[in-house]
């Protein structure tokens, strides 16, 4: 069975002066259908990087990245977005809510973009605000929200389009910890659910939440397996510069 998400080989280079800055360094992964992964590391370890080639938001300067068995760098622009609309849903650290949209329309939005008749759109976000709790304030605006609340907003939004991956970039960053403790059972409901979620944090005690870690360093994985299992929190190479905050 392919993979869902697959990077073969890939780089990721940008030039600062005379400088070559290698932010994703030769990285090999695969990710199948109904997993929970956290990709991990500090600031300056690669995982925006990566979190923004899996979101079809750059692509690899070299190496081949797959999507669905799609080879996601041999696309231009256009189908970039069609299929980052297609088969991606996004949870923000910020939520990137439209503040002068009801949670209903802004839950609507990825469905507007694909072209959605409005009626079978409203239906489908409706049912999304459902899931996460929210079905009773379908015309609120967001700023009558907490920031919890808020970001299941987010997290339906995410849902509405029935992608093949959530990717959640550092999704509890804005929140006090036990409304991020909420947003991460919400996530781990979505996975019991059958969908595949790849979490993207610097945060070791939010990481052990997935099922699997990817943490990288130098643009580099340098662990990749059990979230569970001891040296997928502290790798040696990071013991040695003081262990993982």
């Amino acid at each position: 069975m392919s993979a869902l998400i697959e990077f073969q080989d890939v780089c990721k280079t940008y030039h600062m002066g005379d400088t070559v800055v290698r932010a994703a360094d030769h990285i090999s992964l695969q990710i199948q259908k109904g997993e929970f992964v956290a990709i991990v590391g500090q600031s300056g370890s690669g995982k925006s990087t990566c979190m923004n080639i899996i979101g079809c938001l750059d692509v690899p300067t070299s190496g081949t990245y797959l999507l669905g068995g799609e080879d996601v760098g041999r696309m231009n622009k256009n189908q970039l977005a069609e299929i980052r609309n297609r088969m991606l849903g996004f949870i923000f650290q910020q939520y990137n809510l439209l503040p002068k949209l009801t949670l209903l329309e802004n839950v609507e939005v990825p469905l507007m973009y694909a072209g959605m008749p409005k009626a079978e759109r409203r239906d489908r976000a409706k049912v999304a605000l459902e899931v996460v709790g929210l079905g009773d304030k379908l015309k609120n605006k967001p700023t009558q929200l907490s920031g919890g609340q808020q970001q299941r907003v987010s997290i339906a939004r995410a849902l509405v389009g029935e992608p093949a991956v959530i990717l959640a970039d550092e999704p509890t960053g804005a929140l006090d910890s036990h409304t991020g403790r909420e947003v991460l059972s919400m996530l781990q409901k979505l996975h019991d659910a059958g969908n595949t979620v790849v979490l993207i944090t610097h945060d070791n005690s939010i990481a052990v939440q997935a099922q699997r870690i990817i943490r990288l360093e130098d643009g580099r994985v340098v662990y990749d397996g059990d979230a569970h299992a001891p040296e997928a929190v502290v790798t040696p190479d990071l013991a040695g510069k003081g262990g993982a905050s």
